[in-house]
């Protein structure tokens, strides 16, 4: 495993919409090691293959730490219900935080690190961890979605 650079706000690859993987190979699986190991290393719960550079349809996620890794290759989110608003940050935005409304609840369906079918239904902050990771596929970050964005550096500042 090896650790990747996570690229930051600014760089145009954030803003493309990923291709589909079309075969599920050694390739395929060594960047999601990769890509996890990267997560751990900067302590997020989630993270989207052009976080890396990689313009492909692929994310990894683990909602709790220490808990469940979760990987999707071509995912699709098949059900949306309800609405709830929360904080969510991003490895790709550092230093900023915003409120954003995502759905309660969520199936969403897609490939596994074999390439195996596999379908799941999420809620609450699991399923905000999903969307947000599904949305860089698509070229979205989450304060395109931001109703409030704040600065973390003034929080500290006034501590």
């Amino acid at each position: 495993m090896a650790l990747r650079n996570i690229v930051v706000e600014g760089d145009e690859i954030l803003r493309k919409k990923c291709r589909e993987i079309t075969d599920v190979n050694d390739r395929i699986r060594q960047t999601l090691d990769d890509m996890v190991e990267t997560m751990h290393e900067a302590m997020g719960v989630g993270l989207a293959a052009p976080q890396v550079g990689i313009m492909r349809r692929m994310f990894v996620a683990e909602p709790e730490p220490g808990g469940t890794i979760y990987y999707f290759i071509n995912p699709e989110i098949t059900m949306r219900e309800g609405s709830v608003e929360g904080e969510e940050g991003c490895l790709s935005v550092p230093g900023f935080a915003g409120l954003v409304d995502r759905p309660q609840k969520i199936t969403i369906k897609g490939l596994d690190r074999n390439g195996e079918p596999q379908e799941f239904t999420f809620e609450d902050f699991e399923a905000r961890v999903m969307c947000h990771e599904y949305d860089h596929l698509d070229g979205i970050l989450y304060k395109d979605r931001a109703k409030e964005m704040y600065d973390l550096s003034e929080q500290y500042e006034e501590e």
